[in-house]
């Protein structure tokens, strides 16, 4: 299936893509070479084969969600730079530079 350089330009102007006509004409071959292998695949014969969602089994990798401890307070705050009692200590983001939690 060949497409036109009318249809290309309408293709990207929907896009809202600028092309150049050297653009135009390199993406009409390309856009015609996609269309007809997609004609290809369109001529198979695909009665009695069950449509995938994916081509390969796919399984779940993760771990059971299972509740756990949290870490103590302590072990989350010994490499912290700056502590405000339990709380981890950051700059304001107002006029003043010391450390503030809520």
């Amino acid at each position: 299936m060949s497409l036109s350089i009318e249809q290309v330009a309408k293709v990207a102007k929907l896009a809202r893509l600028e092309m150049s006509e050297a653009d135009l004409l390199r993406m009409q071959k390309q856009l015609s070479a996609i269309l007809d292998y997609v004609d290809q695949l369109n001529q198979l014969n695909t009665d009695g084969v069950e449509p995938l969602a994916h081509p390969l089994p796919v399984q779940n990798v993760f771990r059971p969600d299972e509740p756990v401890p949290s870490l103590p307070v302590e072990a989350a705050l010994q490499n912290a730079p700056s502590k405000v009692g339990e709380y981890f200590g950051v700059p304001a983001v107002f006029d003043t530079d010391e450390p503030v939690s809520h």
